[in-house]
């Protein structure tokens, strides 16, 4: 007898159904449990017999949006005596460029000490007057250079280790996934409190795994450092795939799409354009007085993988144009993985340059410490096109990207 059409498409069905879910059996969904979730499943071990000390800021939480300082404080096995808040603060509360100074924490009693703009022997005398053993870091970053929290992590470590103190690093992801180094690599007398030594400006790393390069390529004398590294992680993990909540990591960094496009267009801070601030898509959204729909079309012309470019007119409500309508482009990724955000902001300012007679490089060349060389800036000036002013970087990269391979810690 024949079977029905309906048996046939049903038997199918079920056959597909039970491969789905051999599959997922065989494969169970990933969790990522970051470096202070697994160092809180081993009931603080490393932590044991030390008094400890804490570098973070709002992002330090749970997966259920605790801050881990009031984890620590409330939990007997940990004796945490110290917090230390970089830029931004440790609750939070200063915009870019500020900080929350000294003062006694009002939900724990903790003592908070300010590490903003503070770095060797003045740091360590910080971390000696604070009476801790372990100084401890955990921060979520956005995988650009210029973002100032990895150079905290760095000048915290190099302080620890004038003091004294062991040093230990919990990791979190990094939103713009681990794949690849990306742009140019700082060449050192460019180096600021956005740059301190020479990485790549799309590092590719986590925090963890950056510290343990530090610790074995940059600092004179390495600390006593343990890392506590992510489990659940993968390379190409955008910051969806954590599952983790995203807590702006500072007042202009809002959501994961920020840091996705940030290694890029953060280059307009060097710029008399404005790149977003006091609008609600910062680094998104970029413009100025005088712009208008030609440097869309300029940029999409490009064809650039994995994003195109909208016309698009904002009124910061501060900083550069704040109260002023200026026109410029909006930043839409549709492809992330094929995205690539340096390149994307040389082509935004080669255009930029191309269609607005108006535009110009901040007098101080604050471009040149965001790129870490005066070769984007001077090679923009002399007509470079995209592909020109990326391949003048392609050898640095390649020397950084050897290095860096010996510190990465995921697949």
């Amino acid at each position: 007898m024949r079977p029905s059409r309906r048996a046939v498409i049903t038997t199918a069905t079920a056959a597909a159904v039970s491969a789905t879910s051999t599959a997922a059996a065989a494969e169970p969904r990933r969790r990522l449990r970051t470096g202070f979730e697994r160092l809180a499943q081993d009931g603080y071990s490393l932590l044991d017999g030390q008094k400890i000390g804490i570098v973070t800021n709002p992002t330090g939480i749970t997966r259920d949006a605790r801050h881990i300082v009031d984890v620590m404080h409330a939990d007997t096995r940990v004796d945490l005596r110290a917090v230390f808040g970089p830029e931004h603060g440790f609750r939070g509360t200063a915009q870019a460029g500020g900080s929350e100074g000294r003062y006694d924490d009002p939900a724990t009693g903790l003592p908070v000490y300010d590490t903003y703009l503070k770095s060797g022997r003045p740091l360590a005398d910080v971390f000696t007057a604070s009476g801790v053993d372990t100084v401890v870091f955990d921060i979520q970053d956005v995988g650009a250079r210029f973002y100032t929290y990895i150079w905290t992590l760095y000048d915290c470590m190099e302080s620890a280790q004038l003091a004294g103190k062991r040093f230990v690093v919990l990791d979190r992801p990094n939103p713009a996934t681990g794949r690849a180094a990306l742009g140019p690599v700082l060449h050192k007398e460019f180096a600021t409190f956005v740059g301190r030594q020479p990485i790549a400006q799309a590092h590719g790393m986590t925090v963890a795994e950056l510290a343990r390069l530090f610790n074995g390529e940059f600092l004179t004398e390495p600390v006593p450092l343990e890392t506590v590294p992510m489990s659940g992680w993968k390379r190409s993990d955008f910051y969806d795939a954590s599952g983790l909540p995203w807590v702006p990591p500072s007042p202009n960094m809002p959501t994961p799409d920020t840091a996705l496009v940030y290694a890029g267009t953060c280059l307009f801070e060097g710029t008399n354009l404005s790149e977003g601030r006091g609008t609600t898509r910062p680094f998104e959204l970029l413009g100025a007085e005088g712009v208008d729909r030609r440097w869309a079309a300029a940029a999409n012309e490009l064809a650039l993988p994995g994003v195109r470019f909208r016309e698009a007119y904002f009124t910061p409500t501060f900083s550069k144009f704040q109260g002023k309508t200026v026109g410029g482009v909006q930043v839409h990724v549709h492809d992330r993985a094929a995205f690539d955000p340096v390149r994307t902001g040389i082509a935004l300012l080669v255009t930029a340059k191309r269609v607005w007679s108006g535009f110009a490089w901040r007098p101080d060349h604050w471009i040149d410490k965001l790129t870490g060389s005066a070769r984007v800036r001077t090679m923009i000036d002399a007509g470079a096109d995209t592909d020109e002013v990326v391949a003048g970087w392609q050898e640095d990269l390649a020397a950084f990207r050897r290095m860096r391979r010996k510190y990465l810690r995921y697949r």
